[in-house]
């Protein structure tokens, strides 16, 4: 088996190439990608933001999601 070595600045050029490729070639998959990470960053917040505040009863959640 053979071993390939990369010093930090080949590996840096290598990801650079690799994430311009994704983008170029498979623009759905890197959106979904930049997307999914979105979402997480909103759910994080809204659960920092939650914390921060009263929490509300099951009732007062379940009236507001049957609208």
């Amino acid at each position: 088996m053979t071993t390939i070595s990369l010093d930090e600045k080949q590996f840096k050029v290598l990801l650079k190439q690799t994430l311009i490729e994704l983008f170029e070639e498979r623009r759905d998959i890197f959106s979904a990608i930049v997307a999914e990470a979105l979402e997480d960053i909103g759910v994080a917040n809204a659960i920092q933001e939650g914390r921060k505040n009263d929490f509300m009863s099951r009732e007062e959640i379940e009236t507001i999601l049957a609208g």
